[in-house]
């Protein structure tokens, strides 16, 4: 039986906005302040708002850095394995070690070099994927919101 959440959900009318911020440093400063003047942070929340999804371009991806890229995550995970199955090597486990590098190297530089080859160029980059917010409401309980906005020096609440 999972255990129920501590956090009510999003959707319930016990939350009102006190700001709405264009950026999350902004809200985290605001919940910085907040909790520096000793308000219960708990009953705070900080909800993204138009979110979108971004992808920011790296650099391109050629059969070498497609091969170098595959080389050190084999390399990575060869010495991994390596040193797992050196805790159980009687003798010279850095041999058992340089092995498990090298061999996760080959592999991975073998993978790599194929996995490039079979997207046959329709992705010729490296990207890294993420969300971003257009704006983000930092919402106190209702019951909380005066004492809030108290605290922050601004009056009421901007809704």
């Amino acid at each position: 039986m999972s255990q129920p959440s501590r956090i009510p959900p999003t959707t319930s009318g016990n939350y009102r906005v006190l700001r709405t911020v264009p950026t999350y440093d902004e809200a985290q400063r605001i919940v910085d302040s907040l909790s520096d003047a000793q308000f219960p942070v708990e009953h705070v929340r900080v909800v993204g708002t138009g979110l979108r999804s971004v992808e920011q371009v790296t650099g391109r991806l050629t059969n070498g850095r497609a091969a170098l890229y595959g080389a050190a995550s084999g390399a990575w995970l060869g010495l991994f394995v390596g040193l797992l199955l050196g805790i159980f090597t009687v003798g010279s486990w850095f041999a058992v070690v340089l092995w498990g590098v090298l061999l996760g190297a080959f592999w991975g530089l073998l993978f790599g070099l194929v996995g490039h080859a079979a997207t046959g160029g329709r992705r010729d980059f490296r990207s890294v994927q993420g969300f971003e917010a257009e704006a983000y409401d930092v919402l106190v309980g209702a019951e909380y919101i005066d004492e809030a906005a108290a605290k922050l020096g601004g009056g009421r609440p901007t809704a």
